[in-house]
Formats: C-alpha cells, sequence, structure tokens
C-alpha cells in the first residue's frame, strides 16, 4: 500500500448549516449544487457577491443533520455574517464550528482516511484526495498516512494547478471562472438562480472569460501578488508556489500574444514558463484581443 500523507489546515474553519431549510437555502445563494452534494456526500463552490465576484470558495460535506462548509479561516466572519442576512425567514440554523473542529488533508492515500469524523473526497480533483472535518481532540492519524506540514499540503496543491481563494486571488477580485472553477466542479448552470448567476452564466455562454489561473515554473518565483509583465504590458498577478511551481492568473490572450511573438513572461525579474493545468478544458484563445484591463 502506497504511504500517503496528512495535514491539519489551521487556516481553515468550519461553519455548521442546518435545519430543515437548509439545503433549499443554500441551492438559492451559492453556485454549488446543493442536489448534487447531498447526492455524492460532497461539494465545491463560492459565495458570489451580486456583480459575480467570489466573496468566499469553499468546500461543503453533506451530513445527516445539514451541512459543514469549510472555508478559509479569515473568511468566516464575512461569511458568516452574509448567509445570517440572506436567511431571512428560512428555517435554518447557523453554527461557528471554528474553536471546536479542525479541517485535516489526506493526499497520496490509496483509501479514504479512516477517522472518527468527517471524510469526504475532496471534490474539486480526485488528485487532491480527501478532507476530514474533526472535532477537537480526535486524533487525525489513519492507517496509511503519515503527518506532514499544511505547506506540504499546498505545495501537492500548486502542483496540481488548483488555486485556493485567499491565496492565488483576492475575494471580490476575481470571477469564478477567473479562478478555474467551471473547470473544478464549483458552478452549476443548470440550478436557476442563486446570488452573482446572471453574470457567470453570461461570461460562460457566451465565452467572455479571458483571466484564467494556469500554472508557472521558473525560480526562484517571487512573493504571490508580484505582477507578470511581458514587454512591459501586463499579463496578470502571481500567486502562491511552492519551489520552482506556481499559480498565477493571467490574461490568456496577452499572454498567448507575448508568447507567439517570441517574448517571455516575466514576475520579479524571473522568466516564466507558463502552461495550462492538466484538468482544464479551457485552451489558449485562437486571437489576441488587447481590450479591457488585465
Amino acid at each position: 500500500m502506497r504511504e500517503g500523507s496528512f495535514a491539519i489546515l489551521a487556516d481553515r474553519a468550519v461553519l455548521k448549516i442546518g435545519g430543515p431549510d437548509a439545503e433549499r437555502f443554500l441551492q438559492n445563494i451559492v453556485t454549488t449544487d446543493m442536489e448534487r452534494a447531498v447526492a455524492t456526500g460532497a461539494g465545491f463552490g463560492a459565495l458570489l457577491s451580486p456583480q459575480g465576484k467570489i466573496l468566499a470558495d469553499f468546500l461543503v460535506a453533506a451530513t445527516v443533520d445539514g451541512f459543514l462548509i469549510d472555508l478559509p479561516r479569515a473568511a468566516l466572519a464575512d461569511f458568516t455574517k452574509r448567509m445570517t442576512l440572506y436567511r431571512l425567514r428560512a428555517k435554518v440554523e447557523i453554527a461557528s464550528l471554528a474553536e471546536s473542529h479542525a479541517v485535516v488533508a489526506y493526499w497520496d492515500g490509496t483509501a479514504a482516511p479512516a477517522v472518527m469524523g468527517t471524510v469526504i473526497a475532496d471534490p474539486r480533483l480526485a488528485a487532491l484526495g480527501f478532507r476530514a472535518i474533526l472535532p477537537n481532540g480526535i486524533d487525525p492519524s489513519a492507517p496509511g498516512y503519515h503527518e506532514r506540514t499544511a505547506e506540504d499540503w499546498h505545495a501537492h496543491r500548486i502542483a496540481l494547478g488548483v488555486p485556493e481563494g485567499g491565496r492565488d486571488f483576492a475575494f471580490g477580485d476575481a470571477f469564478p471562472h477567473d479562478a478555474d472553477m467551471d473547470d473544478l466542479g464549483g458552478l452549476d448552470f443548470r440550478k436557476g438562480c442563486y446570488v452573482g448567476q446572471e453574470i457567470v452564466s453570461r461570461m460562460q455562454h457566451r465565452g467572455t472569460a479571458r483571466r484564467r489561473a494556469v500554472m508557472v515554473s521558473g525560480g526562484p518565483l517571487p512573493a504571490p501578488g508580484t505582477p507578470v509583465e511581458a514587454d512591459g504590458k501586463a499579463l496578470g498577478i502571481l500567486g502562491t508556489s511552492a519551489g520552482d511551481h506556481g499559480i498565477a492568473l493571467l490574461r490568456l490572450d496577452r499572454t498567448k500574444l507575448a508568447l507567439d511573438s517570441g517574448g517571455a513572461a516575466m514576475a520579479g525579474g524571473v522568466p516564466l514558463t507558463v502552461t495550462l493545468p492538466p484538468f482544464a478544458r479551457f485552451t489558449w484563445p485562437a486571437g489576441a484581443d488587447d481590450e479591457g484591463a488585465a
């Protein structure tokens, strides 16, 4: 049996949303298809602004009495506030588990970890492994897994080209297509209306998404947020990196034009090799369009 790894993700927090109206409540607000999340036990999605920008991205685990939302700890307070405002008269209970539960990532194993908590297969990509939400005090170790650091987990995520909110893009600044959520199962275009749905659907059907999270390599890579440029023209920004590999949010049309012209994408003076993630269904644009902001 191949030995897997696990890491406690202290920068993640958990919000429980329960009550008889919980599924319908979330179905009308977030990008996740909650019916599918119930059927499969897990989902990926985001809460958007009315303008279609990501306010928080999250994983969701369906339980017998509601849903556990695994999201960045830094986004918890705002997410909770917005859920409370949207609740109105719905029979929904919202409770933070941030101080009572831990989020643990398991990867490279051959089976789901046998631990005393809620375990889901990561719904974004099978290679990301599993996620567990465990009450504090429960041992996260599992047969076939050895403990690593959160940095090791992020190195694994980055090597797969999977972006994460608050790290590879700023909340309130990126559309779901920018963060490749359409190709990672985080958007549903058939379930009906939700907050920001009209703009996201328009981008999907008109094919107007031009910024994308892509994989870059070169080294050593500079800090997240470093501008990526070619011949003095802005292409986007660098996200997180591990070693010589990273994620960047780039305008594909401008990047392709620069590369086709023999130029080099640069971040902080470091030349970058740019590739599309293996999971991507989007492709390089056939032609370049230099209109609009990067």
